[in-house]
Parts: structure tokens; C-alpha cells; sequence
């Protein structure tokens, strides 16, 4: 069998465009493929499906994904990666305790056995928005709502800390569309760190506002940014969007921050992580009158408060986490080799309690490659990620809340802003990078009353 001589040819390097090829004895030529340790051989023979780990004895596999590298399939590391090449590639999860991936529901009291302070009518909220919030089967405020709904009606800055689930957005979405009908010249900017979470909080305002004139706009990347200027240009009340995309079209002079009243950023802990923070800071910088902040999210550590606290005004802060994780949610691993997971993934998936299940890959060429094997042994399933067009992202979306989909695996993408009530499973078939991540995941499941359950695949 050929085995690579490492040390016969040394490595070529270009230090700037144009120049000769000089070389490096540091490591050998890579000859094809993407391979972080360019191994044209294995160890053992392969096996001829699922997932191989890295250094494991059952060598590369010819039909699935090896993080190391093999001739016939795709490696984790790239020998583009940058100041990395050659180092093998930290596998996502490695740091996270398994433990914590192990927790058994705990009996929760359902919202209509919680006796809330405030009712709807309390809040002296419009006749025909209490009617569309009736409509929409809420019959009384959650405790994330009963806490702060009042705060917002009076102006004051808020920080709302909450498990995922728990009614956040109409926390805020319900007093700022009854001031706007109060008062149609106010103006509100809302920021969500992905796509999904921005068109969701869209729409749950439309839910709240028919026959109210309350006029929204979307402004995320991925869409024609034509239709979406027109939209702004119409003069809505509330523009909801990513901040990439909100930038773009205040650099355009489309967007003038200069005339909001109101500030909301939901997940603002992932905005501040993605690294937006100096975007926040311009926005708020413009914004030249008095003005009110919203913050919202499910996860903010004591670094992310810090920073948070520099954006707010004497803020109102209400934290409503008992645990870290959702308690409607029933959690636990499967021991299993990387080689053994898609077979013990179908296993699962072929069970009837598995109606709705939500599978989190680490990257899009893992979720778009398990999507292809699923739907070849006829699963209901398509992919979510980055890489999809924004409109193929709608249709996912669109038929996993319809149930034309029975599975949808994703990428963390979906982990913020799927606000799909009857998902029953969340499956873990990556490990998540953080347990943050991780957090947001599992709360795809066990969302308002309903009780789901969560799997994590570990190594044995």
C-alpha cells in the first residue's frame, strides 16, 4: 500500500503574489482533497457508511465524514484553514461535561393554573387588540409578561431574562403595538441576530394586529433588498431585521436611526457574541432623542450583562430561571461510535413517538449530507442552513409548522427563532460548540405547556 513520504518534498509557500514557490520543511504537500492530515491511506479498512472520529481505529470512511483526512470523503479540517493547517480539528462539544446533557423533566404548572398578578384587561390595552390577543388562545399573561408588560407601558428601559418558549416576545410586542395605536407617528427598530428569529417576531406582531393600523417592515439579508426599501420607504411603524442588513440600508440612507423611539433587541446576548456590538453602539448613538431600550434573551452571562449595562438607562430587571434549561424538557445521551450514528439516528427516527424531531448538525455539509441519506430511505426531511437561498429557508420552515415535514436538520441557524409549538424530539447528532448553544437548542422542544424531550450522541 502507498504511504506518503513526508519528509522526501518540503511544502511550498508563497509570500506574495507573482513570486517563485519557495519551500517549507515543516510538512509535506498536500495532494488533493480536502485533508487537514493529507493521508492517502487508513489505518484499517473503512467502513463503508456513517461517521468516522478522528484517530479512530475504524479508519475513514468511504461513504460518510472523517475528520481526519482520507482520499474518498470529506474532512473537517481544510488545508486552507488558515494559521491551524495541520492541527486536528477540535471537535464541537469536547468541552462541555456530558453530565449536563442529562436532566429529567420536572412537573411544571401549566399557564392557566398560574394565578398572575395582572390580567390583559389590566393593562388598558386596546378593545381590538385584547380581542386578537383572545384569538390567539391567551387567556392570561405568563409570568415573563405579567412582570413586564407594565414596565414597558411605562417607559422605563427593561432586561428580561427567561427560559426559551416562555412568552418573551409578546412581553414587548403587545405594549409597543398599543402605544403605536395610541400614537401612529411612534417608531420602533427591532434587531434579531438570524433571519428566522427576525421573520418570526414578524410574525408574531401580525398575529396580534389585524384590524389595527399598525404597518411593519422586514429588513434581513438573504431577500431582495429592493422590496425591502420599499417597504421602509412606506413609512411603517416597526422595522424588524438583522443588523448586517439594517446597517446596509442606513449606510444607503434608507434607514435613518434618528427617528426611533424605541430600541428592542431579542437574543442580545448572540448579537453582542457575533460581534455587533460596535453596530449597537452607532445605532444608539444616532438615535438623538429620548428613547427606550429593550433587551431580551434566555441566556446572559455576567460578561454580556456588563456590556449590556452601558446600552440601558436605569433598567428594570426581571430573571425568570429557576434552571438553565427548560424543565418541560426530558434530556439525556446515547453513547454511540461516530461510525454507528446515522444507523442508530434511523433506528430512532423510525419510532412512533418520534413525530416532529429537530436535528442539529455541526456544519451545513454534515446536515446537507445526513438529509440526503434520510430522504433516501424515505423520511419526510429536508435541511436548514446558511447556505440555502432565504426562500428555500421559508419553505422548510413553512412545511416542518405545516407537517409536511416530519424531520428538519439544521445547523445552530435554527436554535434562535423556530417558534414551532409541537416539536417532539430535539436531537444533538453534533455535539453544540457551547453549552449556550446547547440551551437554545433543546428549547426548540417542551415550548409553552407541552413537554418535549432532548438526546444528545456522545462518543462511548
Amino acid at each position: 500500500m502507498y504511504q506518503q513520504n513526508t519528509t522526501s518534498r518540503p511544502a511550498r509557500t508563497f509570500s506574495k503574489f507573482g513570486q517563485r514557490p519557495t519551500f517549507s520543511s515543516s510538512r509535506g504537500p498536500s495532494r488533493g482533497g480536502y485533508s487537514s492530515q493529507s493521508s492517502r491511506s487508513s489505518s484499517q479498512s473503512s467502513s463503508s457508511g456513517g461517521y468516522s472520529s478522528p484517530g479512530s481505529s475504524q479508519g475513514s470512511s468511504r461513504g460518510g465524514y472523517s475528520s481526519q483526512g482520507s482520499r474518498g470523503g470529506f474532512s473537517g479540517s481544510s488545508r486552507f484553514s488558515g494559521p491551524s493547517r495541520g492541527a486536528p480539528r477540535r471537535r464541537f462539544g469536547n468541552i462541555i461535561n456530558p453530565a449536563l446533557f442529562i436532566k429529567k423533566a420536572e412537573e411544571f404548572i401549566k399557564n392557566e393554573e398560574t394565578n398572575p398578578v395582572h390580567s390583559f384587561e389590566d393593562f388598558k390595552f386596546d378593545t381590538q387588540l385584547l380581542a386578537n390577543i383572545k384569538a390567539k388562545g391567551y387567556l392570561k399573561p405568563t409570568p415573563i409578561q405579567d412582570q413586564l408588560i407594565s414596565e414597558v407601558v411605562a417607559g422605563r428601559d427593561v432586561l428580561g431574562i427567561s427560559n426559551t418558549g416562555t412568552g418573551k416576545t409578546a412581553a414587548f410586542a403587545l405594549p409597543l403595538i398599543d402605544a403605536i395605536t395610541k400614537n401612529p407617528n411612534k417608531r420602533v427598530l427591532i434587531l434579531a441576530p438570524t433571519r428566522e428569529l427576525a421573520q418570526q417576531i414578524k410574525s408574531d406582531f401580525r398575529d396580534f394586529t389585524p384590524g389595527l393600523r399598525v404597518y411593519l417592515a422586514l429588513a434581513i439579508g438573504g431577500a431582495f433588498m429592493r422590496e425591502q426599501i420599499m417597504d421602509i420607504r412606506r413609512g411603517p411603524n416597526v422595522i424588524i431585521g438583522t443588523p448586517g442588513r439594517i446597517m446596509d440600508l442606513n449606510r444607503r440612507r434608507v434607514i435613518n436611526f434618528a427617528q426611533f423611539d424605541t430600541l428592542v433587541l431579542d437574543e442580545v446576548d448572540r448579537m453582542l457574541d457575533m460581534g455587533f456590538v460596535a453596530d449597537i453602539k452607532s445605532i444608539v448613538s444616532q438615535i438623538t432623542q429620548a428613547h427606550q431600550t429593550l433587551f431580551f434573551s434566555a441566556t446572559v452571562d455576567k460578561k454580556i450583562e456588563v456590556l449590556i449595562d452601558t446600552f440601558l438607562k436605569d433598567p428594570v430587571k426581571v430573571t425568570l430561571k429557576s434552571t438553565p434549561t427548560s424543565s418541560h424538557v426530558e434530556q439525556d445521551v446515547i453513547r454511540v461510535p461516530r461510525f454507528d450514528k446515522e444507523s442508530t439516528l434511523t433506528k430512532l427516527l423510525k419510532q412512533e413517538d418520534y413525530k416532529k424531531v429537530l436535528i442539529f448538525t455541526s456544519t451545513k455539509l454534515y446536515a446537507e449530507k445526513l438529509t440526503i441519506s434520510l430522504k433516501a430511505q424515505g423520511f419526510a426531511v429536508d435541511s436548514l442552513h446558511g447556505d440555502k437561498r432565504q426562500s428555500q429557508r421559508v419553505t422548510v420552515i413553512r412545511g416542518f409548522k405545516e407537517d409536511q415535514l416530519k424531520i428538519v436538520v439544521a445547523t445552530d441557524v435554527a436554535a434562535r427563532g423556530l417558534d414551532i409549538h409541537n416539536i417532539t424530539h430535539v436531537i444533538n447528532y453534533d455535539q453544540p460548540a457551547t453549552y449556550e448553544d446547547y440551551i437554545h437548542r433543546i428549547g426548540r422542544t417542551g415550548r409553552a405547556d407541552q413537554k418535549g424531550y432532548a438526546l444528545t450522541f456522545i462518543d462511548p
